[in-house]
């Protein structure tokens, strides 16, 4: 039996939740402003920001071309590697719009699943019930007239919400078994700035658990690294200033230590890369597109920035589908073009 005290310090009226539930804000609102100059093409992020908002740095957007170009290309080479044949389960998703590209560009898997605070949740709920844009593809890919809706989750066919916290394991799995999660089927994890604000023992437990309830995965993880040098110290200093704790920093110092949280937890393989490396592996002609949007003053910050920031990818792969393959290494050669609006 869980003991109800155990998640006490849990709540949703926690101030540091509060600050990382903040964290999304800045996401939506900085993706927002990078798509309104042209960086890449997302034609859903408006129905979650509706203002442009303050303009970002220069840096700020490129880091986030690179983050979302990246992210991008291995979850579509791992949704292609397996025909689509699939699921995503995407943690902490957000107000992330990945499952309206993916249905757009028709490589939706079986099904997509988002967890992130109830909070959230029931944000994302109101937006999807409000804009047909965002309910019409759920309702196009769903096979009967009533959807599962309440407060802090959505149902259906292909495309799943859950409200939960990431750190009691138990409850997530009761609700996404509840819901359809097919242990069977390829499994494909997305996490972006999640893991690094739970402890050591909290984010270690999400990467065993997902290594234990899929023989066929891959997890990706977009957050820092190197943050035990000066500049990294500094951006702890400034994140801690709005209560926002990186209570895993300790994952982070450096490539090598985030692919070990992956490989001592029961994971086959696991690559890593900083960002700066990333930008320098995307399709040339279109880094060029995107650096004549805006001048950049301060090539040396964006270096920097670039280097404080990692995609680790770790997959197993008990069917061999080969997705122990997948990589960003290949991402020159096998460039696909960026996502593109359609309209």
């Amino acid at each position: 039996v869980s003991n109800p005290h155990a998640r006490a310090a849990f709540t949703d009226s926690d101030t540091a939740d509060e600050a990382v539930r903040a964290t999304c804000d800045d996401a939506t609102t900085c993706k927002r402003f990078a798509t309104s100059k042209g960086y890449w093409k997302d034609p859903y992020m408006q129905y979650f920001a509706r203002s442009v908002g303050e303009r970002k740095a220069p840096e700020i957007n490129r880091g986030y071309y690179a983050r979302v170009q990246g992210m991008n290309h291995l979850l579509d080479a791992f949704i292609r590697k397996t025909e689509c044949d699939c699921q995503v389960i995407n943690l902490g998703a957000g107000l992330d719009t990945t499952f309206w590209r993916l249905k757009e560009e028709n490589l939706l898997p079986r099904k997509f699943f988002e967890i992130d605070f109830p909070t959230v949740v029931a944000r994302k709920i109101h937006n999807i019930k409000k804009k047909p844009p965002l309910s019409k593809p759920i309702i196009e890919t769903h096979s009967t007239d009533s959807l599962l809706l309440d407060a802090h989750s959505l149902d259906s066919d292909r495309y799943c919400i859950i409200g939960a916290d990431l750190r009691d394991i138990s409850t997530l799995d009761q609700k996404l078994k509840k819901f359809q999660l097919n242990q069977e089927l390829p499994t494909m994890l997305l996490s972006e700035c999640v893991l690094v604000y739970m402890t050591p023992s909290h984010s270690s437990n999400i990467i065993h658990w997902a290594a234990e309830s899929f023989h066929t995965a891959m997890f990706i993880n977009y957050e820092q690294v190197n943050m035990s040098d000066r500049f990294g110290q500094v951006m702890i200093e400034n994140l801690q200033r709005r209560q926002c704790n990186l209570a895993g920093v300790e994952a982070c110092q450096s490539l090598e230590s985030q692919k070990e949280r992956f490989l001592k937890s029961g994971w086959e393989h696991a690559d890593a890369l900083d960002m700066m490396t990333v930008y320098s592996m995307l399709p040339q002609e279109d880094v060029a597109r995107i650096e004549r949007l805006e001048f950049l003053d301060e090539k040396e910050l964006l270096h920097q920035l670039l280097q404080h920031y990692s995609i680790c990818w770790a997959t197993k792969d008990k069917l061999n589908l080969g997705i122990s393959y997948i990589t960003l290494f290949l991402l020159i050669v096998f460039a696909s073009p960026p996502f593109t609006n359609k309209l």
